[in-house]
């Protein structure tokens, strides 16, 4: 690893673990606006915060929305986008109710479903050729 500054401690461990979560709408609607994206940024910021996690970066469009992540290793990942999603979808709905209630006439937000992919370091090519090239002698 090139910056061993970037890393982070915990116990016995050395770590640096990033995640890029994609969440879309039910039915992908078009329902975000600009401003609830700002909205949604700062709950997914408390909601981190909470799980001593960091949000680093994040952006959407009208049916989806793109977070980077930094997470410890003891974080059980679907506990914690369940609950983003759980938090975000309610308090989302609660101060835009009536603009949501034009798109869904239950109370929901987002799909059930998400995509989420590590990253950082090395491309895997490279990680493999190194594990490839240990000698013990």
């Amino acid at each position: 690893m090139k910056d061993k500054s970037s890393l982070k401690s915990l116990y016995h461990c050395v770590y640096k673990l990033t995640y890029h979560l994609v969440l879309m709408t039910k039915y992908r609607r078009n329902v975000i606006t600009p401003d609830m994206l700002n909205d949604l940024k700062d709950v997914f910021t408390k909601v981190c915060k909470l799980w001593d996690c960091e949000l680093i970066e994040f952006n959407g469009e009208n049916d989806h929305v793109h977070l980077l992540l930094e997470a410890h290793p003891n974080l059980k990942l679907s506990d914690f986008v369940n609950n983003l999603k759980t938090v975000s979808s309610r308090l989302i709905r609660k101060m835009y109710k009536s603009h949501i209630n034009k798109f869904y006439r239950k109370p929901v937000f987002w799909h059930r479903s998400y995509c989420i992919v590590s990253t950082g370091g090395a491309p895997l090519k490279v990680i493999k050729k190194y594990i490839e090239q240990q000698d013990i002698a």
